[in-house]
């Protein structure tokens, strides 16, 4: 076995990744999510406001709970 034998072998196995991965990607039991991730950039901005003012808050609490008087 020489150098030509491995790289065909690695050639191989590249490929049938590369198709596993595509046979995953648009596989019917992925479908309803990827649709709903796609739809992710035309959200309403009032929903994501609201998500980062509850994920600001709780960095708050957590910030104000680390200074153990600090300042």
């Amino acid at each position: 076995m020489d150098i030509n034998d491995i790289r065909g072998l690695g050639t191989v196995f590249a490929l049938f990744s590369f198709l596993c991965i595509v046979a995953w990607a648009y596989s019917s039991r992925r479908k309803d999510r990827f649709e709903d991730d796609g739809m992710i950039p035309f959200m309403d901005d009032d929903e994501n406001a609201a998500e980062k003012k509850e994920s600001d808050s709780s960095v708050e609490q957590k910030n104000t709970n680390d200074d153990k008087g600090s300042e």
